[in-house]
This record gives C-alpha cells, sequence and structure tokens, in this order.
C-alpha cells in the first residue's frame, strides 16, 4: 500500500481553468494550500486572475505526454470529464491518490455519451487498486457562467405560462457549486483506502415546478403557472422552439429527463466529508439575491 501523500503536498488541479476548478483553486488558495494547475489553454488560466503558473496537459495526448505533467504529482484533482479518469491513472505516479468529479448522469435510465463516460470512469477508478474518490454531484448550479439557472430565469422571463412534462412532479435535487467546492477539499483531506464512489447533492429534494417556483421568487419575478404536457409533444416542440429568438435552447433530452426522479440519500455524503449542503433554498437565495 503506497504511503498516503501529506497534507502539505501540493494538489495538481486537472481541470483548473473550467467552473469547479477554478472554483477550487480559488479555495485552495484561501486555505494556504499549494497546487499546481494544469489546462488545455494557458490563456484562459491567466484569464481567471488566480496566482500559479499553468501546466499544459491534453488527456487525449498519448500517456507519455500526460504522464510528463504528472510526474510529481501526488495529490490530483480532476475536474475534467470522468471519462479520462483511465488515462490520469494510467499515466499517474503509483502513489498518488486521485479525487475526480463524475456525475449522477450515469444514473439516467437513457444512457447518452456523458453518462456512459462517466460510467467508465468510476470502473476505472474502482478496480485499479489505487486510493480516491469519484464525487458524482446532480446538478450544478450557483458557480460564475453556469447556465443551468439561467436558461430557466430565460423562460420564465419570456413566457407566460412554464410548459413541464408530466406537470413538473418529477423530483431534482441541485447543489449549489460552494458546496461541490466544499465537498472536493473534504475529499482531499481525508484518507482514501481504495477507491470509492459518492454521489453529492444538495440538502433538498423538490418537484421541478417547485424549483421554477423559487427561481422566480429569489429572482424577483411573478410565479408562472405551469402547463403539463406530454413529454413527446415537448419533444417535438424543441425543434420549433429553437428557432423563435430570445427562448434559451432545450434540447429532446432534457426534455425526456425532466420525467425522471433525481433524488438522493445524502446520508453517505454528510457521513464520508462531514458537512450537510445547502437546501436550495439557501442556495437560490445566495446566488440570485447577489446576482
Amino acid at each position: 500500500m503506497p504511503t498516503p501523500p501529506a497534507p502539505d503536498t501540493p494538489v495538481h488541479v486537472i481541470g483548473a481553468s473550467g467552473r469547479s476548478g477554478r472554483a477550487l483553486c480559488a479555495a485552495l488558495v484561501r486555505a494556504g494550500i499549494a497546487y499546481v494547475p494544469l489546462v488545455r489553454d494557458p490563456a484562459r488560466w491567466r484569464a481567471t486572475g488566480l496566482p500559479g503558473v499553468a501546466r499544459c496537459i491534453d488527456l487525449t495526448s498519448p500517456a507519455a505526454d500526460i504522464a510528463c505533467a504528472l510526474h510529481d504529482a501526488r495529490r490530483i484533482v480532476s475536474t475534467a470529464h470522468a471519462r479520462h479518469v483511465g488515462a490520469i491513472l494510467a499515466a499517474a505516479p503509483p502513489a498518488a491518490s486521485l479525487v475526480c468529479l463524475g456525475s449522477t448522469r450515469m444514473f439516467t435510465r437513457w444512457p447518452d455519451a456523458h453518462g456512459l463516460g462517466v460510467a467508465r470512469g468510476q470502473q476505472a477508478l474502482l478496480s485499479s487498486g489505487r486510493n480516491g474518490v469519484i464525487l458524482h454531484p446532480t446538478m450544478i448550479y450557483g458557480a460564475q457562467g453556469e447556465n443551468n439557472i439561467r436558461r430557466l430565469l430565460g423562460l420564465i422571463r419570456r413566457l407566460p405560462v412554464l410548459p413541464l412534462p408530466s406537470g413538473g412532479r418529477a423530483l431534482v435535487q441541485p447543489i449549489f457549486q460552494d458546496d461541490v467546492t466544499r465537498a472536493l477539499m473534504a475529499a482531499l483531506a481525508r484518507d482514501w483506502h481504495g477507491g470509492h464512489a459518492l454521489v453529492i447533492a444538495g440538502g433538498q429534494a423538490v418537484a421541478y415546478r417547485d424549483l421554477v417556483a423559487l427561481v422566480a421568487r429569489h429572482a424577483g419575478l411573478r410565479r408562472r403557472p405551469v402547463l403539463g404536457i406530454p413529454a413527446p409533444v415537448l419533444m417535438g416542440m424543441c425543434h420549433v422552439a429553437s428557432r423563435l429568438p430570445g427562448l434559451p435552447h432545450v434540447t429532446p433530452a432534457e426534455i425526456r429527463r425532466l420525467t425522471e426522479d433525481k433524488a438522493f440519500d445524502i446520508t453517505p455524503m454528510r457521513a464520508a466529508l462531514g458537512f450537510t449542503p445547502r437546501t436550495l433554498d439557501e442556495g437560490l437565495r445566495q446566488f440570485l439575491g447577489a446576482s
């Protein structure tokens, strides 16, 4: 069994210029923890204004090139797509531990390339014998450049009623970006033995229609009535709506996923990471109240 990395070992952050990577690096700065940003585009990293000289990494490159970027890594966080977990493990030093982000998309009833890639990443970690964890967040909101709540706001502002499959009764459990960052920091502080997988979700599961009402309230907008429309009809309407100016683009696959519950037990998250995430009401108040 490799010796666990010391707590003061620098953290190598893959995807440091993305939303979750950037938020993590900012948290590491506040905590006084050294890190090495690894990105595909150094100019994009410099634009963040965060300290640190980035190393270039392309997870689709040959293993030798990835290994060069990770040659001195002992603690790795990857916020890149989980389909790259296998490549990271193959290139990282044997003693390195890994904390990576997956997605609860892997649990959908309608697997797509995104979800299947996450499942492959999880299997790569769990079968590797390496120390680490893959964290599967639900829908993330509250980040700089976040698009999920922003698109919903766009629909609320432009439509007198909101058409939703099954009247918006399916459950969702979004997680606030700050809680994703907090989960990553807690996972880094833990000594993992072998590979683990853990769902991270918000502190409150609500029906999608209630999500709409909360977003409207915290944005200072009038609550819109919800109109229940069969999912196949809405999926067909997506092609027409995509041609209307001012409306956010919604795909048929997104409509279909609105018909399945996406609620999760966060007891394992609380036990493993030591905190309770914000409720949706608390997170939206913080996010939209500051917008």
